[in-house]
């Protein structure tokens, strides 16, 4: 028996692995369920190598199944250890609270929650957080074996640099959430990412010792992103892609996407956007034929910033974008044009009035008083894309954007910007 929609993940390359891939296959095609997949608050903000489980997790809501969002107010204050070499460092109470904050904002952009079936959102904490230690190890942790927890791994793989006792226990935590969630709220299925085997199968071993009836519930992952030329996903020059804006701009956002490899591109589309089968396909064919055109990337762009950060923001990133290309500066904000130049070469400059020969020599923008003068006669240089030929011309408080930078332009492609001290 095939389901449309194990059918679609398999095509999209979203399958890696399954604990029981024809009883999942069967109760997805009878009837429409519950499933979860877990977000720890290890920080403020996600980044784009978290959301693949949980944009699975939204295909499925799409499909008409519930998807049950999971923080782990709780889990997060201990530390999982997978796909870790060494300990986490232990959060404080509020630190977590500020993540699990930060987070949900993230959530509520992804999924539908009014809907019928409209994803619910809960937070570990309000069970586990309750929970007296006699009364957690008494009810979990006479279900499972050390041995058992031992050939995880997720710890045989830390103990030869050794893993404590509170990191040892987080996969009985994950198994707790999993049958509470069974029990509370008929949640069938957990996903996560490839690194979360050994917590999802747990979790079923959890469920399996503490009930009776047979037990219809299962578990899959979903492979590690990888690049094509074999460097890490996720990651620009600044660091990590966040989700958050004031971590990265829409605009740098949009960036890390259009600037997809063409060897990459495809894939990303078919794991990171709802795009059906024949659309991708289709852009499949343009970047084979038509690559100089990037319209595979361009689409990329703009379906997951405006997933992520909303249309407003998608439309500053594109005005953005056609301003750089054109050269036209003036059609930009203050704010944007920071945003832009975040990475250009940045000098730091005293706030006075100064002739322009001396001012763009001394910010390093031409390498001569001699090249400046030809630079500024010939019209290569621009302040925040006004072009400037006179070399008598004295750079002063109009070219201060927001009285703190400047953006000064040589030739083409050359820009830096200047920031006031």
């Amino acid at each position: 028996m095939s389901n449309e929609l194990m059918d679609d993940l398999r095509w999209r390359g979203l399958l890696y692995q399954q604990t029981n891939e024809e009883g999942l296959e069967k109760l997805l095609t009878d009837e429409k369920i519950s499933l979860y997949c877990g977000v720890d608050p290890t920080a403020d903000s996600m980044h784009i190598g978290h959301i693949v489980p949980l944009l699975t997790l939204r295909r499925f809501q799409l499909h008409g199944h519930q998807p049950i969002l999971l923080i782990g107010g709780a889990t997060g204050m201990i530390g999982d250890p997978s796909g870790r070499s060494e300990e986490r460092q232990l959060q404080t109470t509020d630190q977590v609270d500020d993540n699990v904050r930060g987070i949900k904002k993230q959530l509520e952009m992804i999924f539908d929650f009014q809907t019928e079936n409209g994803a619910k959102l809960v937070n570990n904490n309000d069970w586990i957080g309750s929970m007296s230690l006699i009364e957690f190890l008494r009810d979990y942790g006479k279900l499972l074996s050390v041995n058992y927890m031992l050939a995880k791994d997720n710890v045989a793989s830390r103990l030869d640099q050794g893993i404590s006792f509170t990191e040892f226990s987080y996969m009985l935590m994950q198994g707790a959430d999993f049958n509470h969630l069974y029990d509370n709220h008929n949640c069938r299925v957990q996903i996560g990412g490839s690194d979360q085997w050994g917590n999802i199968t747990t979790g079923l071993e959890v469920i399996r010792k503490m009930h009776d009836e047979e037990v219809q519930a299962y578990g899959f992952t979903i492979p590690l992103v990888t690049k094509a030329d074999g460097t890490k996903f996720g990651k620009s020059a600044g660091g990590a892609v966040w989700l958050d804006a004031k971590k990265t701009s829409p605009y740098e956002f949009y960036q890390f996407w259009i600037n997809a490899a063409d060897a990459d591109v495809v894939k990303y589309l078919k794991i990171f956007t709802f795009l059906s089968r024949e659309e991708i396909e289709a852009l499949e064919v343009s970047v084979q034929e038509e690559p100089h055109l990037r319209k595979a990337q361009k689409t990329l762009a703009e379906e997951m910033t405006r997933l992520v950060h909303g249309q407003d923001s998608l439309d500053q990133a594109l005005r953005i974008s056609a301003a750089l290309f054109s050269g036209d500066l003036k059609a930009l904000t203050a704010t944007e044009m920071k945003d832009a130049f975040k990475d250009v070469p940045t000098v730091e400059m005293e706030k006075a009035d100064q002739n322009i020969v001396d001012f763009i020599v001394q910010a390093g923008v031409s390498p001569s008083k001699r090249q400046a003068r030809e630079d500024v006669t010939n019209g290569a240089i621009s302040f925040n894309g006004e072009r400037i030929t006179d070399t008598a011309f004295t750079v002063g408080a109009e070219q201060r954007l927001e009285d703190a930078f400047t953006i000064v332009r040589r030739g083409k492609k050359k820009y830096s910007m200047v920031k006031f001290v």
